[in-house]
């Protein structure tokens, strides 16, 4: 489904707390933070794409809790970078971010058991062993300029030579959405015919990028004609910054679509600074009130089953609308860590990214 009409985008704040001070923005779509000394404060290392509903929702928080958030905003990967690094001197006290990179977080131990109650969230969106859980469902999109026209339908329609030096993907093993695209084209394609196909695109791809979020702008103001991203932030980033492109969902010569879940997971640090802050506010964001805003707020899909998808109201299109008639991928996240670093091996192999 085609969303040109519709508008907005994603509001990159990168503290809320009114005494928060912040630091310059990296390569890696993320700075770093500061964090308030004491007791009444909290910092959130998170994938960029939920700033305008943290925002709001980090506000209420503070208002009912005395509580400040601070925010980090970095790559997928790059958050659990900076988590593994600060191991013997903790800063984050709640890591938000997308699969596998959550899995890995709690494989190479840097979370901890948040207590927090999840019963009211699908097996499939949180660990057995209690370590992360959604917040927030999300799935791989990709965006195409409206000057792009034809507008691209498929994969095969990527590879056009009108294309060449106006593609950008981020890169897989750094970026959640940049991981997707790889894992999905394996599971479309096979895995060698997934990295044959991405060697072809690579003669039209600028080059790496560690943020999908980075990417949305390029293609609004024509600098990309096509990138990838991923559905809640597209329809944040049309809505709230007024961005300029359309999403869509790569068809196979058979006119099938499918994409990547891809919730945005969060877990308490271990050794946290403030881990009973982290906890508070993980049940306040999974809170039945909370997870009722997702959908129009946010514009993701709630990870409560007993919250009810809003209805469209003919402005702002929903997840669920973008989606119809797409395929939805759920992987085993956990499985495909074990091959991750020998599929990116392979990627940049092929591609010699």
């Amino acid at each position: 489904m085609r969303l040109s009409a519709f508008r907005r985008g994603t509001l990159r704040t990168a503290v809320l707390a009114l005494t928060t001070a912040t630091m310059a923005v990296t390569a890696a779509c993320g700075g770093t933070g500061t964090s308030e000394s004491g007791d009444k404060s909290i910092t959130v290392y998170t994938a960029d794409g939920l700033g305008s509903w943290y925002k709001t929702e980090f506000d209420t928080f503070r208002q009912q809790t005395g509580i400040s958030v601070n925010i980090v905003e970095a790559g997928s990967g790059e958050v659990v970078s900076r988590v593994q690094k600060e191991q013997s001197n903790p800063q984050a006290d709640l890591l938000v971010t997308l699969p596998p990179f959550i899995q890995k977080a709690a494989g190479e131990g840097l979370l901890a058991d948040s207590g927090v109650d999840t019963t009211a969230v699908d097996k499939a969106d949180k660990d057995a062993d209690g370590k992360f859980v959604a917040i927030v469902d999300n799935y791989l999109s990709f965006i195409a300029n409206p000057s792009a026209t034809p507008a691209p339908k498929t994969w095969d329609d990527l590879l056009s030579p009108r294309f060449k030096g106006k593609i950008q993907y981020s890169t897989p093993g750094q970026a959640g959405d940049g991981t997707a695209v790889l894992l999905l084209l394996q599971h479309l394609m096979g895995d060698q015919a997934a990295l044959d196909y991405l060697a072809k695109l690579q003669v039209n791809n600028v080059g790496p990028s560690s943020s999908t979020g980075k990417l949305q702008p390029k293609v609004s103001n024509g600098e990309l004609m096509v990138a990838n991203g991923d559905v809640q932030m597209n329809l944040a980033s049309i809505r709230d910054d007024g961005s300029k492109f359309d999403l869509f969902f790569p068809a196979m010569p058979d006119g099938s679509r499918t994409t990547v879940s891809l919730p945005y997971f969060a877990g308490v640090t271990k050794g946290a600074p403030h881990a009973e802050n982290a906890q508070k506010l993980l049940e306040f964001l999974l809170s039945k009130d909370v997870q009722q805003t997702v959908g129009t707020h946010a514009l993701g899909v709630s990870v409560r089953t007993d919250v009810t998808p809003p209805a469209p109201d003919g402005t702002t299109p929903t997840p669920s609308e973008v989606m119809k008639g797409v395929t939805v991928w759920n992987p085993d996240w956990n499985s495909v860590l074990t091959s991750l670093d020998t599929d990116v091996a392979a990627y940049q192999k092929s591609t010699g990214s």
